[in-house]
């Protein structure tokens, strides 16, 4: 996921999003543990694809309260 596509989402599509891969983050996390994971580089893309998200969500609401 890059910034611009971020970007161009809607608030409920960010926090959809996020749910979203917050729980793939655990599922893979609990799979690590109990499997072996074949990609382990998922867990950093996933973890940077939370932060644009939040990032975005966070600058979002800073806009909102300056208005």
């Amino acid at each position: 996921m890059k910034g611009n596509e971020v970007r161009a989402m809607r608030d409920e599509e960010i926090k959809l999003e996020l749910a979203k891969l917050r729980n793939e983050l655990f599922d893979m996390r609990s799979q690590a543990v109990t499997e072996k994971v074949e990609d382990t580089s998922k867990f950093s893309k996933l973890r940077k694809d939370i932060a644009r998200l939040l990032t975005e969500q966070h600058r979002r609401t800073l806009a909102a309260t300056a208005s």
